[in-house]
């Protein structure tokens, strides 16, 4: 029998009972939750000089995860997002023992009240329609290379899809209406936490989609590279990057943006609250869990009005009529 004071075998029933029989969640979670114990357990291994099957659950104290965060932000130069990401898989796993092992409820609740490190929240790096226009155009559509790279640009931006969404894409994910049919086309895209969602897709989308896709079986990836193998979320990110850098040689303002990926994320959220779409919409349209992260959206918007609003304000005349009286500014006010 597992003596259930060891802290291994909890680490392998969480790691396959729990994160994938239990929760199902997805493999890039399961991967990140899977590093972090890993490099816990090294340090562990180096601090208290005790093999990894030697191990307690009661070696696992606030002190040993604390110096352990705070090698990870000195030795290894982690950002606090990350910091916070791996204290974030210890937390579940003392939740998983507790569930368990009710004789460690109380270490479990120690390990719990390990508190996140606050972050400054940067403001997001989205495009602007010009930008937008230059770096689809950067791909070459007369080679199929620069056709298959168009294609993936404009999924991006018209789905809000993350990389690795699009990298797991296949074909029988498209629901492509023909011309005859005159309906709708969208996809579904596999989400954080397994979790499936439409999203419509504009006409010119679903035709560059058709035109990589026809002929070819459902269960094929949509997006392949040059050797025929599915696409990965690198393949992705180094394919934005790259036509990136070609746009900005006509635009000069994309030189002075980190773009990615989610980058066109960030960019179709802004896009889709400029164009008058309810925050609620936009949250089931980019997959968000919370309505907590659309907001920044909000935010983003509200900051390009106070701007606007500031402009409008410096232009106008010295002797002005009074605030009640000035009906354009009112009807401005109201539209914000």
């Amino acid at each position: 029998m597992t003596d259930p004071n060891l802290l291994g075998p909890w680490v392998r029933r969480f790691l396959l009972e729990y994160m994938v029989t239990e929760r199902n969640l997805s493999i890039n979670t399961q991967r990140s939750y899977r590093d972090s114990l890993a490099l816990l357990i090294t340090f562990m291994c180096r601090s208290l000089r005790k093999t990894p099957d030697q191990l307690a659950v009661l070696d696992l104290t606030r002190e040993q995860i604390s110096a352990f965060l705070l090698d990870l932000e000195e030795s290894r130069h982690s950002e606090i997002r990350t910091r916070n990401q791996r204290l974030a898989a210890i937390h579940s796993l003392a939740r998983f023992i507790e569930m368990h092992s009710p004789e460690h409820i109380v270490w479990s609740g120690q390990i719990r009240t390990i508190p996140m490190k606050r972050t400054q929240r940067e403001p997001i790096t989205y495009l602007d329609k010009p930008e937008v226009e230059a770096l689809l155009q950067a791909a070459d559509a007369e080679t199929a290379l620069g056709r298959r790279d168009h294609a993936i640009l404009l999924f991006l931006y018209n789905s809000g899809a993350r990389a690795d969404e699009a990298a797991q894409l296949t074909i029988a994910d498209l629901d492509l209406a023909r011309p005859i049919r005159k309906g709708l086309s969208s996809v579904r895209l596999l989400g954080k936490g397994r979790k499936i969602r439409p999203c419509p897709l504009w006409p010119n989308t679903a035709g560059e989609l058709a035109a990589l896709t026809t002929g070819r079986p459902p269960t094929e990836h949509v997006f392949l590279n040059r050797r025929g193998q599915p696409l990965t979320r690198f393949g992705i990110y180094g394919l934005v990057k790259r036509h990136a850098r070609r746009a900005a040689k006509n635009v000069p303002s994309v030189t002075h943006k980190r773009v990615s990926p989610h980058t066109l994320r960030h960019t179709t959220g802004t896009h889709l609250l400029q164009a008058g779409v309810d925050i609620n919409s936009i949250r089931e349209w980019l997959g968000h869990a919370s309505l907590d992260t659309t907001n920044i959206y909000a935010e983003v918007d509200m900051q390009m009005k106070a701007k606007v609003l500031a402009l409008f304000e410096m232009g106008q005349n010295k002797r002005t009529r009074r605030w009640r009286e000035n009906k354009g500014l009112m009807a401005f006010l109201r539209s914000l």
